[in-house]
């Protein structure tokens, strides 16, 4: 079989390096701030999680305005998850776009009738793709994986994960 090339993640911290202590606990430590990462870009895809308050913190960041606005005007690939698309709508990226959110998203992803809204369990729309939460992120994951690599490395990285079809 072939050998999936591995893909470069950089893990930017909204305000600095230092630890954070996300919605359920658990603790992610950034590999540089977002003011270093956005220094080292393009990035193939910018990807907002979910979870709050990270996402209202995304959606009020004109750092993540500027990282999305660079991206969106580069037709570089642009993913967020559960109410991480909130911070698309904050920022006015993806407007005319089909989405989808967390369910708990929906109604304020829909103010403004900027997008089509979707309960497709992973959406992609051009060079956007937004998914709806914790149960989706696998496929999610997936579909960034076939964008960036193809099919076939995807389906390479899905067979040890033993995922349901």
């Amino acid at each position: 079989p072939i050998q999936p090339t591995k893909i470069a993640v950089t893990v930017a911290g909204l305000t600095g390096k230092e630890p954070v202590q996300c919605s359920r606990n658990v603790v992610i430590c950034p590999d540089a701030s977002l003011e270093e990462a956005s220094t080292q870009g393009p990035y193939d895809v910018v990807l907002l999680p979910g979870g709050m308050p990270g996402a209202q913190n995304l959606a009020e960041s004109p750092a993540v305005k500027e990282v999305l606005k660079d991206q969106d005007g580069r037709k570089g690939l642009i993913a967020a998850i559960c109410a991480g698309p909130t911070a698309l709508l904050a920022h006015g990226i993806g407007y005319g776009s089909t989405v989808t959110t967390h369910p708990a998203m929906k109604e304020k992803m829909m103010v403004g009738d900027h997008y089509k809204y979707s309960e497709a369990r992973v959406q992609k729309d051009g060079h956007y793709i937004t998914s709806r939460g914790p149960g989706t992120s696998f496929e999610f994951a997936l579909t960034i994986v076939e964008e960036l690599m193809g099919a076939e490395v995807a389906a390479q990285v899905k067979a040890p994960l033993i995922m349901k079809d």
